[in-house]
């Protein structure tokens, strides 16, 4: 259970956009949905490789950071007893209320609190970007394409947003603009597929997807979305980024 919690908190919680995630499952899958409302930056889809058995029903996950926190209480690092609390409703149905925390020897305790189907289904919108898209670039990022990515970040930090567009064959990311401080590099090279436009997506939630651990892919759409997958090894994460406007 604790390696399961740690992997939903560092793929979302992590971004920094995504404070509240949806939690649904079944006896035979386990899905996440996240949307970032504030900024609308990024929607998130995810399904574990196998169902989490504990976490049969719909449930949210709220307060992350504290959630976080708990996870990384020393205490907690060896053979404590991490597990999902419950209650049942009026028809007899099962519903995860929260987890307990309990230490070794027992003497240190926390709980985390899920947020209640009702509410986090009027608070987590859920949002689908453009069903079917048809990917014209489908690209395995490089570890050096993602180094130079964050170079070009921190020598444009006054940049909330890159360009991304294909020309000769070629993934150009540029930062900046002509009347301003500009730079650009290539991503990648010998890309099969074309941009009929280029995609403006926001570099800190693009940095820090490409900074989660899992292994990864970088796919772009001519209808104005991106899409970053990460497979955590428990989880495959999916990462639609919709292209912003400058």
């Amino acid at each position: 259970m604790r390696d399961h919690l740690l992997d939903i908190v560092q793929h979302t919680h992590g971004l920094g956009v995504l404070p509240l995630i949806k939690v649904t499952g079944t006896t035979t899958a386990t899905t996440i949905n996240a949307f970032d409302k504030e900024n609308r930056t990024v929607v998130l889809d995810a399904e574990f490789k196998a169902p989490i058995a504990e976490f049969v029903g719909t449930f949210g996950m709220p307060n992350l950071d504290r959630l976080n926190t708990i996870l990384n209480i020393p205490e907690y690092a060896e053979d404590a007893q991490i597990t999902v609390s419950t209650k049942t409703d009026a028809n007899g149905t099962v519903i995860p209320t929260g987890i307990d925390f309990v230490n070794k020897t027992g003497d240190f305790r926390n709980n985390y609190r899920f947020m209640d189907e009702a509410t986090v289904n009027t608070q987590s919108a859920t949002v689908k970007l453009k069903a079917g898209v048809n990917w014209a670039v489908d690209i395995v990022p490089t570890v050096q394409s993602i180094q130079r990515l964050r170079f070009q970040s921190q020598a444009h930090s006054d940049s909330p947003s890159l360009s991304i567009k294909t020309e000769n064959g070629n993934l150009v990311v540029n930062f900046g603009d002509a009347s301003n401080h500009a730079g650009n590099f290539v991503f990648a090279s010998g890309v099969k597929g074309t941009l009929t436009k280029p995609l403006n997506l926001p570099v800190s939630v693009v940095n820090s997807i490409f900074g989660l651990p899992g292994d990864k892919t970088f796919r772009l759409g001519n209808e104005g979305v991106a899409e970053i997958t990460v497979d955590s090894g428990l989880a495959v994460y999916y990462y639609k980024l919709p292209s912003q406007q400058k």
